[in-house]
């Protein structure tokens, strides 16, 4: 049996173990879940004939090695600074291997020895990054085929409720790592082109400028700029485009009232808190403002952030109980992203009926004999369940595809790589369409970046 291991078994693993143990009697396959916890190996396993659960501790040299030695393949589903470990042994025992994570320097460092190998070390196939290289490049490089020079890509990808799970005045639930939203876009400014002028866009004014984006059947979203979109200009072989922006998707609303988190600091995640494990939710907003003899917290906060008690803000603050004097903290030393993530986890954890929603939308402006043209394409996943979610789903999927296909021989282009090539995305994203996981195309009139979608 051609044997396959997968580490790590958090949420993103149960649709690819799925995916493997379904074609693993017509494939030959033999699937081993190596996690910390056993228990959890055990439940994705789930004593399925051709799939077992071994504990392993990346950090443990003895089992990592054994078991990426005595492996076919092996697919990594740890944190991303977790990979190169394994990468380290994948090279030493000449297996290949495949992450859904970004590509860090280290591991962009061994390509040579990799490719030498005659390896595959295939990275950034999960949903984004992963989905929406495939689908971009698929529509790159029909525009190109056709004669037609690419002047504008736009992209965005979101992690949220789905409509009948929406049930918060945010409309938003924590479908994935809740840490990675509160720190969204710290550490440098967002970076884009707009009609051939790069732009910046720093921390403190970045959920003020949005741009607005409607989907068919699912309404109208808004996206604000990831912080590096000129990331994949040259990948993409775009060096030569007007306007590249990359971008996140929330509804509409979301962001004016995110920032006012923003605005207090709450975000920050560079100090600590003093007696935080005993705060309160009121004591912690309270932190953030100036000292009144007489104003309340509320009143306070109003006045600084100038909110009308009328505002929709002003309940969706209310909604999440910041203001509350018996909750507290509980995190000693945390610092005022950790606080505000344990209050949001409180009211923006997902229910045990609720489902999550993928959803992803390209931009394609170009020109053609002569003409200006522009296609949007859309993908909508909704997930089935709090196990088999569309987060899941648009991560395991791929990551399960790419592993069987470098498995069968075909995917031939070896080295350190993401799925950019016409081998791995055409097949990939034709099979992902048998997962209700399709792009939706249309021609539109060419408008190029719109300024007018902004706020403020």
């Amino acid at each position: 049996m051609r044997k396959i291991l997968v580490i790590g078994a958090g949420k993103s693993t149960a649709v690819l173990i799925k995916y493997l143990q379904n074609k693993s009697t017509s494939e030959n396959l033999h699937i081993t879940v190596g996690d910390i916890s056993i228990e959890n190996a055990q439940t994705l396993a789930g004593g399925h004939t051709n799939t077992f659960a071994v504990k392993l501790d990346v950090f443990d040299n003895t089992s990592r090695e054994d078991a990426i030695k005595n492996s076919d393949i092996v697919v990594s589903m740890l944190p991303a600074r977790f990979h190169i470990e394994v990468a380290k042994d994948c090279l030493k025992f000449e297996k290949s291997m495949v992450t859904a994570s970004y590509i860090s320097d280290e591991m962009q460092e061994l390509h040579e020895d990799v490719k030498e190998k005659g390896l595959i070390f295939m990275n950034e196939i999960g949903v984004d990054p992963g989905i929406d290289h495939m689908s971009a490049m698929q529509v790159i490089d029909r525009i190109r085929n056709q004669g037609g020079k690419i002047i504008l890509f736009e992209s965005f990808t979101g992690g949220l409720v789905a409509p009948e799970s929406d049930t918060n005045l945010w409309n938003y639930k924590f479908t994935w790592n809740p840490r990675n939203v509160v720190v969204a876009g710290q550490g440098s400014a967002a970076e884009f082109l707009q009609e051939g002028t790069y732009k910046y866009i720093p921390y403190h004014k970045l959920f003020r400028r949005t741009e607005f984006l409607e989907v068919d059947e699912y309404g109208r979203f808004e996206a604000y700029a990831n912080r590096n979109s000129l990331k994949y200009q040259s990948i993409y072989g775009l060096d030569d485009i007007l306007t590249l922006y990359r971008g996140t998707i929330r509804r509409v609303g979301f962001s004016k009232a995110w920032n006012i988190f923003v605005q207090l600091g709450m975000t920050a995640d560079d100090y600590t808190l003093t007696n935080s494990e005993h705060m309160s939710y009121r004591d912690f907003t309270n932190s953030f403002l100036a000292y009144s003899p007489t104003d309340s917290v509320e009143l306070k906060l109003r006045h600084y952030l100038k909110i009308d008690q009328d505002d929709i803000i002003w309940d969706k603050l209310l909604e999440l109980d910041i203001f509350n004097t018996n909750k507290k903290i509980g995190i000693p030393n945390a610092t005022p992203a950790q606080a505000l993530q344990k209050i949001l986890m409180d009211k923006w954890s997902l229910d045990n009926g609720d489902k999550d929603m993928i959803v992803m939308y390209h931009k394609f402006g170009y020109e053609i004999n002569g003409e200006r043209k522009q296609i949007d394409a859309t993908m909508v996943s909704i997930g089935e369940d709090q196990k088999y979610t569309a987060m899941a789903k648009t991560v395991g999927l791929p990551v399960a595809m790419a592993t069987l296909r470098i498995l069968n021989n075909e995917i031939k282009t070896t080295g350190v790589q993401i799925p950019i090539q016409k081998e791995i995305y055409t097949p990939i994203l034709k099979e992902l369409e048998d997962y209700g996981i399709e792009f939706k195309e249309k021609e539109c009139e060419y408008l190029g970046y719109n300024p007018d979608g902004a706020i403020g």
